[in-house]
C-alpha cells in the first residue's frame, strides 16, 4: 500500500472517531452500568456460613421450669342422682393426683453480651420461671439467675457463672440500619435446636403496643423459640432482639419483628446496675398536633406534642401549662408524642434539662429536671380539675352547651368544684360529633384560655376569627381525662 493510501486511511479513521460523539458516551454508560453491575455483585454476600461460624458459639438455647397449680376439682360431670354418679366418683378419686402440682417447660433462645456470663433475651420466655437453664452451642448447660426485668421492652438480662471466658457479641447501631440491609436472625426455633435465617429489614421504628416499641421487621424467618435470639447485622453486630410475628398461623409468614438494639442497650444497661429499669419521667399528659390544632395555635409545622395536663410533678415545677406544645426536648426536636415518650424515658432520671415550648404564639424555653417514671406510675398522680358555676345554655358549633351546675356535676361524676361548659348534646352532622365530641363532655378551655360560661367561649371563638384563625382549640375532659380538639368556626 503506497504512503498515500494509509494516510488517507489514517485520517478516514480519525474523522469516525471525531464524528461519533454519541457512540463514545454510550459506550461510557455501558462501562458504568457493567462497573454498578460488578460492585453490587460484590456487596451480595454469597454466603453466611462465616458469619454462622463465627457468632453461633454465643448465641444459646433458654429452657424455663415453673411449678404449675393442678387442676382442681370441678363440679360433678353428671346429674346427681345419676346411675353413672358412683361410677364418675370412682374415676376422679383414682384421678386426684391430676391435682396435685406439676412442672411445665418452655424454650426460648437468648445471646451472650460478655465474657463473664451476661445473655440477653425476652421477658416472656423467663416469666414466671423458677429455673433457668442455658444451654451453649458446644452442648453445655449452666443454670442462670435472673437479673432484671423490663415488661414495657419484653427484655430480660440473666447471669451465669463460669471460670472459662464465654464467647459474646456486640450490640450494633440500629438506627444504621436500612430499609432493604441483610440481616440474619439465629435461635432455637420450635425446639428445634440452633438454627440460622437470613433476611432483610423490610421497616423501621415499627410499633406494636409498648410505649418504647421500636421494633425493626424483618422477613428472616422468625418461629416460637427464638423469642430472644439475636438480629444480626452483617458485620456480625447484634441490631435487634426477636421478640414477635405476626402470623394467622403460628408459623413465619414473613413478618418478624426485633426489639432495636438502641432501645435495648439502654435497658441492659440499667438492669445490670439496678436490677430494674429507672426511666426519666417529665410529668405532662400529651397527644399528638393536628392539622387543625396547628392553625388554630398558629404553629407553621404539624409537629410536636400537645400539653393537655399539667399534673403535680417535674414540669409543673418548671412552668410548664396545659396548651403548651413541646416542640424540643433536651436539644432534639420532637416529631409526635411517641418520639417524646422515647426521648424523655432514655434520659437520666434527675438531669435538667432545656424543653422548647409554642406558647401564645411565641417559643419558651424551660429548665425541667426529671423525676423518676417507675415511682410516678406508682403513686398514680391524679389529673388536676378546674372549678365554678354559672347556669346557662346555648347552642354553639353543634353543640348544646351548659355551664356546670350542681345537679349537673352530680350526675356526671364531677368534683363539686368543676368548671366549664357542660356538653348536654351534638349533633350528628356537626364537625363537633365527627371530632368525638359526645354528650356528657367537659369544655374547659378554648383558644388555651379557661372558660366558665358561654359568654366566655364566645369570646373566645371572637378573639380567633377575628385573628384570622379557620378553628379553635378546645380542652375536653371525659371521665377526667383530657384532650385537645381543634374546632372549624364560621366566617360570622
Amino acid at each position: 500500500m503506497s504512503n498515500q493510501a494509509i494516510s488517507r486511511s489514517t485520517v478516514r479513521s480519525e474523522q469516525r472517531v471525531m464524528l461519533s460523539p454519541r457512540a463514545l458516551w454510550t459506550l461510557m454508560l455501558a462501562t458504568l452500568l457493567v462497573l454498578v453491575q460488578a460492585v453490587q455483585a460484590m456487596a451480595r454476600p454469597e454466603s453466611f456460613a462465616d458469619l454462622a461460624d463465627r457468632f453461633s458459639p454465643s448465641v444459646v438455647n433458654i429452657t424455663t421450669s415453673t411449678m404449675v397449680a393442678g387442676r382442681e376439682q370441678g363440679s360433678p360431670i353428671v346429674p346427681e342422682g345419676s346411675p353413672f354418679e358412683d361410677f364418675f366418683r370412682e374415676f376422679q378419686d383414682r384421678n386426684r393426683g391430676d391435682r396435685a402440682p406439676r412442672r411445665s417447660s418452655a424454650l426460648g433462645s437468648g445471646f451472650v453480651i460478655s465474657e463473664d456470663g451476661y445473655i440477653v433475651t425476652n421477658n416472656h420466655v423467663i416469666s414466671g420461671a423458677d429455673e433457668i437453664t442455658i444451654e451453649f452451642f458446644n452442648g453445655e448447660e449452666l443454670d442462670a439467675e435472673l437479673v432484671g426485668t423490663d415488661e414495657k421492652t419484653d427484655i430480660a438480662l440473666l447471669k451465669v457463672e463460669t471460670d472459662e471466658p464465654l464467647p459474646y457479641v456486640n450490640f450494633g447501631d440500629s438506627d444504621l440500619a436500612r430499609v432493604g440491609d441483610w440481616v440474619v436472625a439465629m435461635g432455637n426455633p420450635l425446639g428445634q435446636g440452633f438454627s440460622v435465617s437470613a433476611g432483610i429489614v423490610s421497616a423501621r421504628n415499627r410499633a406494636l403496643s409498648g410505649t418504647y416499641d421500636d421494633y425493626i421487621q424483618t422477613d428472616a424467618a422468625i418461629n416460637r423459640g427464638n423469642s430472644g435470639g439475636p438480629l444480626f447485622n452483617l458485620d456480625g453486630e447484634v441490631i435487634g432482639v426477636n421478640t414477635a410475628i405476626l402470623s394467622p398461623t403460628g408459623g413465619s409468614i414473613g413478618i418478624g419483628f426485633s426489639m432495636a438494639s438502641n432501645v435495648v442497650k439502654g435497658v441492659v444497661d440499667q438492669l445490670k446496675e439496678y436490677g430494674e429499669t429507672r426511666r426519666g419521667w417529665l410529668g405532662v399528659r400529651i397527644q399528638d398536633v393536628t392539622e387543625d390544632m396547628a392553625d388554630a395555635m398558629g404553629l407553621e409545622e404539624v409537629r410536636g406534642a400537645m400539653v393537655s395536663d399539667v399534673p403535680e410533678g417535674p414540669a409543673m415545677e418548671a412552668g410548664m401549662k396545659a396548651g403548651d406544645v413541646i416542640t424540643s426536648f433536651d436539644g432534639v426536636d420532637v416529631e409526635d408524642t411517641r418520639g417524646l415518650v422515647r426521648q424523655v424515658g432514655n434520659t437520666q432520671v434527675g438531669k435538667t434539662v432545656r424543653v422548647t415550648v409554642w406558647r401564645d404564639g411565641e417559643t419558651e424555653t424551660l429548665r425541667v429536671t426529671l423525676g423518676r417514671r417507675e415511682e410516678a406510675e406508682a403513686q398514680a398522680v391524679p389529673a388536676a380539675q378546674p372549678g365554678g358555676d354559672e347556669p346557662m345554655e346555648k347552642d354553639l358549633m353543634g353543640m348544646s352547651l351548659s355551664a356546670v351546675t350542681e345537679d349537673l356535676a352530680g350526675q356526671l361524676g364531677l368534683d363539686a368544684d368543676a368548671e366549664g361548659l357542660v356538653v348536654r348534646d351534638v349533633d350528628q352532622a356537626s364537625d363537633a360529633y365527627e371530632k368525638g365530641l359526645r354528650a356528657g363532655d367537659l369544655i374547659t378551655e378554648a383558644g388555651q384560655q379557661q372558660i366558665a360560661t358561654i359568654g366566655d367561649l364566645e369570646e373566645r371563638v371572637a378573639a380567633a376569627r377575628d385573628a384570622g384563625r379557620k378553628s379553635i382549640l378546645l380542652l375536653i375532659r371525659r371521665e377526667g381525662e383530657p384532650r385537645f380538639v381543634a374546632l372549624p368556626i364560621s366566617e360570622d
